[in-house]
């Protein structure tokens, strides 16, 4: 792939970007928020502290393409699993585009079980959060890297 064009897929993902975090953790949203602006700054991250602000968020913006966030960080512990799970399997029902948004989730939780039932549900990764802050920073470089830099991310598909 020539240069130019891979610059034109940066663009591309660039373009408008918003990423929606779902997170009742007010310590939690600080640190996303931080790492987030410094690694990247194009971004522009919207919160959601509950279930229910990211559904009235995602309905208000399902007619607006340029309001829809081209990736979802989703906390599985909303405070309990079972609202992010709910919260989940709503954004996949929801009519496109936004059930075709890529979701990762990010929890404290390790189980095998979970990370295997949000793959099920369709998450597109799924994230241990990390303690330190440095840990916060490598893991927004790499969904940077990945996110912005590598994939192609489809248009976005309107259903009416």
């Amino acid at each position: 792939m020539k240069n130019n064009d891979i610059h034109s897929l940066i663009k591309a993902n660039f373009r408008l970007a918003k990423v929606l975090v779902v997170d009742d953790n007010d310590d939690h949203w600080l640190l996303i928020k931080q790492a987030m602006q410094q690694c990247l700054p194009e971004v522009i991250p919207v919160r959601a502290a509950t279930p229910e602000q990211a559904i009235i968020l995602l309905n208000e913006w399902r007619y607006q393409e340029w309001e829809i966030p081209k990736l979802i960080l989703l906390d599985l512990y909303l405070p309990d699993n079972k609202d992010g799970w709910a919260l989940l399997e709503q954004i996949k029902q929801m009519p496109a585009p936004l059930n075709q948004i890529r979701i990762v989730m990010l929890s404290s939780s390790e189980a095998a079980s979970d990370i295997l039932k949000a793959y099920k549900l369709g998450v597109s990764s799924y994230l241990i959060k990390p303690n330190k802050f440095s840990d916060w920073l490598t893991y927004f470089r790499e969904l940077r890297t990945y996110w912005w830099e590598t994939v192609s991310l489809p248009p976005t598909n309107y259903s009416f």
